[in-house]
């Protein structure tokens, strides 16, 4: 697909696909609410995006207010749309649920819905990630040269809708990502950064150059058997757990927007549980494994070694 294409895609895709969200409002508001709470977390203000959060207070929402709050975060696809203080580098979270009553034919449009939206979703990110053609350290350029404001954080976000389970209890996952990387790839990734003659974000273009050439020469000088990983830490974020008593089973999910659930009648309705407040240092670990002894390389990569 050629730049031009993708870019008629692009443009064909959102629209629908707010098409597709406004339509969606529609059975949300009229069918009846057995239930509805949902967490409202406390903006991220531009400049701060990448500042620690050792501490986040909740403000809950409950029964029409919740269902208010849900509908509109799942129209929320463009920054005009929230305060002008609230950073667009930072996803948008509202964790919660809203438990809907309806019969199995109204539950089954709604899932059809729901299914179209989230395949609309997929075909955006693909669009901008893949279609375009664009390098990763391009994609915000483009995409907001495109449509202005759009925040492809909550675009690519989709919507969970779930038949009634036994409870919906809500809590925080706080991880990192570790992944093996070879020398070779990450001096090749640095060697296209260096010979498209761009800087990054707060540097000029000589220093950036001269700092790519310095991470460059660190890396051709390891050996060769040296074993490298990205430990990279992923912002604390809500999830849901799931729990379906037939089955036996618990299912863990990221809870970033509202669940939907589905029940035939209020005998139906899930226990929901509530989402405390945030505290790094009130955090209890069940188990903890033992960390591999990593040596600290390229801090701006996250870029460790192993050492032996």
């Amino acid at each position: 697909m050629s730049r031009y294409q993708a870019i008629g895609q692009l443009h064909q895709t959102v629209k629908e696909l707010e098409l597709k969200l406004r339509e969606l409002q529609h059975p949300l508001k009229q069918l009846p609410l057995l239930a509805g709470r949902v967490f409202v977390l406390p903006d991220v203000t531009r400049g701060k995006e990448h500042d620690p959060r050792p501490q986040i207070t909740v403000t809950q929402l409950q029964a029409e207010e919740a269902r208010a709050q849900a509908l509109h975060h799942f129209g929320l696809l463009f920054m005009q749309q929230q305060s002008t203080q609230r950073s667009t580098k930072s996803a948008v979270r509202l964790p919660g649920a809203i438990c809907l009553e309806a019969t199995d034919s109204v539950a089954e449009n709604l899932r059809n819905r729901v299914l179209h939206i989230n395949q609309l979703k997929r075909r955006m990110e693909q669009i901008i990630t893949v279609d375009s053609g664009v390098a990763s350290e391009e994609r915000f350029a483009f995409v907001h040269q495109q449509l202005p404001g759009l925040i492809t954080l909550n675009v690519y976000r989709t919507i969970t809708l779930l038949d009634a389970p036994d409870s919906v209890r809500f809590g925080w996952a706080n991880k990192q990502i570790i992944k093996k990387v070879s020398c070779g790839e990450l001096i090749q990734k640095l060697m296209i950064s260096l010979e498209s003659g761009r800087s990054a974000a707060g540097w000029s273009r000589e220093k950036w150059a001269e700092n790519l050439q310095q991470e460059i020469a660190i890396l051709e000088a390891l050996p060769q058997d040296a074993k490298l990983k990205i430990r990279r830490p992923v912002k604390v974020q809500p999830i849901a757990r799931i729990w379906q008593a037939d089955k036996q089973k618990q299912t863990q999910l990221a809870c970033p927007s509202p669940l939907i659930i589905i029940c035939h009648d209020a005998s139906q309705l899930p226990t929901l549980g509530e989402l405390t407040d945030y505290d790094e240092n009130a955090i209890n670990h069940r188990y903890k494994p033992e960390a591999q002894a990593l040596w600290p390389l390229i801090p701006r990569l996250h870029l460790f070694v192993e050492r032996s």
